[in-house]
């Protein structure tokens, strides 16, 4: 994937530097404190979600083990641009080499286009489990979920791969100053000695094709449900599904709109957004989706939000006894 870059006069630089948040670098303290505390966050929910998912036998329908794979893509997702974000923000050391830019980028992009493919996935779920409940277990079959987990896995890696040799293959040879917080693909191209057209144009064209696929089949879905909600004669089903059904909107209204925003804004915003608007809304795009995902899901289902108190009451309890 990162092969040597073709031939030209000056060398590839070793190494990149990230600004953080050019313009402001007075809030750089106060952003590492937030960072840091929404990554803990990130962490200690999306593993509380994992653990309580693995060890609990009920919790095998496929909804919930396709929250398990949310869950592990959010914590693949925020630990690979927020530790060096804090870094950024606390000491000021942005170096990153070039490899590890790109491989950072490969990891990004690849993990937002698995969690799209994933909240189409939990659409497709909620679809099936709500205006089909009768044929649910025969549709949702392991087969069928592990060929929708491998279409996802795939999709992601057909679409970056290409972006991702387009874009190490630019002789880079001019500065190495990313105006980022973390290696995002139009920063990096920008430094590029060679026209970036090609692959940021190739960028926008698929996320757009990828988000916008499955925003339409996600909509298509909802309009079924919401459908077959409104037949249902008894109301606390109505609300019931509703209450199931508006979680899972809030968190694709969290992960979607500020990630089409930024890929907009950062191909097309130029000199109409300010540049440290750009950067903070692709970070906040990162990091608010695997903070909020857990807590979301985690208060708004029944299920798991009982087995993860039963599973703190059994950690505290034990503890309790043999400190006694």
């Amino acid at each position: 994937m990162l092969g040597i870059p073709y031939n030209h006069t000056m060398e590839t630089p070793a190494t990149f530097f990230l600004v953080g948040i050019p313009g402001l670098q007075s809030s750089h303290l106060w952003l590492a404190i937030s960072l840091s505390a929404m990554y803990i966050t990130s962490l200690l929910g999306n593993t509380l979600i994992m653990t309580v998912i693995w060890m609990d036998f009920t919790l095998q329908e496929p909804m919930y083990c396709f929250l398990y794979v949310l869950a592990a893509v959010d914590i693949v997702l925020a630990s690979s641009v927020v530790p060096k974000m804090v870094s950024i923000f606390f000491s000021g050391d942005g170096s990153i080499s070039f490899n590890a830019c790109f491989t950072q980028m490969y990891i990004v992009h690849a993990a937002t286009s698995v969690e799209t493919g994933l909240l189409l996935a939990m659409a497709f779920d909620r679809y099936v489990a709500i205006c089909k409940p009768l044929h649910y277990k025969r549709i949702l079959t392991p087969q069928l979920m592990l060929a929708m987990s491998m279409a996802i896995t795939i999709r992601a890696v057909i679409f970056m791969t290409p972006l991702s040799w387009m874009l190490s293959h630019l002789p880079f040879c001019g500065s190495n100053v990313v105006l980022h917080s973390y290696c995002e693909h139009i920063a990096v191209a920008k430094l590029a000695c060679a026209d970036p057209m090609p692959s940021s144009l190739y960028s926008v064209i698929g996320s757009s094709i990828i988000v916008g696929s499955d925003v339409a089949f996600i909509a298509a879905s909802y309009q079924l449900i919401l459908r077959a909600v409104c037949g249902l004669s008894s109301k606390n089903a109505q609300l019931k599904a509703l209450s199931t059904c508006g979680s899972h909107v809030g968190v694709m209204a969290l992960y979607y709109l500020p990630g089409m925003a930024s890929i907009y804004v950062a191909w097309l915003g130029k000199a109409m957004v300010p540049l440290h608007t750009q950067v903070l809304l692709a970070d906040l795009y990162l990091v608010i989706p695997p903070t909020l995902n857990p807590i979301i899901y985690g208060l708004r289902t029944k299920q798991i939000r009982k087995r993860t108190w039963s599973l703190l009451m059994h950690c505290l309890f034990d503890h309790s006894k043999l400190g006694s």
